[in-house]
């Protein structure tokens, strides 16, 4: 379980792959933001998901993994400094 005191995540500046505007809604993407920055990593392994909470406490890179309503898998990845948060395609990676 995450402290409360360390959510909402900082997202920085948010920017988008071309890729992923080009798929998803813009409602998909700010529900995903609002999931991502409250700690509902989505469908990450439990690995991924242990090491989302840790870095909350260390300062690394998160990793959150959602589905569009159409199927489309997407990742939304906050650096580790919390400047720059991106919606990407796991092809843009």
């Amino acid at each position: 379980m995450v402290p409360p005191n360390l959510l909402p995540v900082p997202l920085g500046q948010i920017v988008a792959t071309p890729a992923a505007l080009g798929v998803l809604t813009q409602p998909e993407i700010v529900a995903a933001l609002r999931r991502h920055a409250s700690g509902d990593w989505g469908n990450v392994d439990a690995e991924d998901r242990a090491a989302n909470d840790d870095a909350l406490h260390d300062g690394t890179r998160l990793l959150s993994v959602y589905q569009s309503a159409s199927g489309t898998t997407f990742w939304v990845i906050t650096e580790a400094d919390r400047s720059v948060t991106t919606v990407l395609l796991p092809d843009d990676y």
